[in-house]
């Protein structure tokens, strides 16, 4: 099972799941504990691989798909018996939470989305057939300080770059490939996820500066009749990082309404 840690609220009933991204863990979080802990329950989960789950069945295996990590995640929920929960992520994290979404629709009462990769555009298809060329070999942590540079490029946005950098040295060279080659491959699942919405109440925050995934989450919101869209001015990819107070406020008082 996934490494986790819970955060027990004195008298609420509700859950908060939290799913991070590739290359970081449930750390990246530490800006939002306070705030969604005076609330709600807190789950923060440690994906195959990142933090401290790291088994060594998850070693065996030479791929991975969102179907196996979306399970792990259920398989905590189960443990705990939890039979629904909110869930907030961010980057690679939301794809998690919304293929568990058409999944497990019944597991998931709400779904914030953080930094969202909802599609790869042109310049991101491109990066991603280069990287997946040279990812044997460029070492790693090189290709991933690339990779989160191209993401996070000003200086704004330095401490989200550096606190994902600091986690991902914690992954193994076959680890990363793993989590590499399924991001190389989620091209089919997110044009499915773009064109069917999810029913689900979703709210998508957004920084202004995220010039890879914002105009895709933009076109989305107004085909989704569940979904609404909050961009935060002058914030990157990472928004919960770089602007936690505003991504806490109203991620919060969203849920206080969901």
């Amino acid at each position: 099972m996934l490494h986790y840690s819970i955060v027990k609220h004195a008298s609420s009933e509700e859950w908060v799941t939290f799913i991070h991204g590739a290359g970081g863990s449930s750390t990246i979080w530490y800006k939002q504990i306070r705030s969604f802990s005076s609330k709600y329950n807190i789950l923060l989960i440690d994906l195959r691989g990142h933090g401290k789950s790291k088994l060594p069945s998850y070693s065996k295996l030479k791929r991975y798909t969102f179907d196996t990590i979306g399970d792990d995640v259920i398989d905590v929920l189960n443990h705990l018996q939890l039979k629904e929960s909110h869930f907030v992520g961010i980057s690679l994290g939301t794809i998690i939470i919304r293929e568990i979404a058409e999944r497990y629709p019944e597991r998931v009462r709400s779904m914030i989305m953080g930094g969202a990769v909802m599609r790869l555009n042109f310049k991101g298809q491109v990066l991603m057939r280069i990287a997946d060329l040279v990812k044997s070999v460029i070492p790693y942590l090189v290709l991933y300080k690339i990779l989160a540079f191209i993401i996070m490029p000003r200086k704004t946005h330095k401490e989200s770059r550096n606190l994902f950098v600091k986690e991902a040295k914690k992954l193994y060279q076959k680890e990363f490939k793993r989590w590499f080659t399924l991001i190389a491959d989620v091209n089919s699942l997110l044009s499915f996820f773009r064109f069917k919405d999810s029913g689900i109440p979703t709210l998508y925050i957004m920084g202004q500066e995220d010039h890879m995934f914002l105009p895709s989450i933009s076109k989305l919101v107004e085909n989704h009749v569940t979904a609404e869209l909050y961009v935060i001015p002058s914030c990157g990819h990472v928004v919960n990082v770089e602007q936690p107070k505003i991504f806490n406020d109203k991620s919060v008082s969203w849920l206080m309404k969901n």
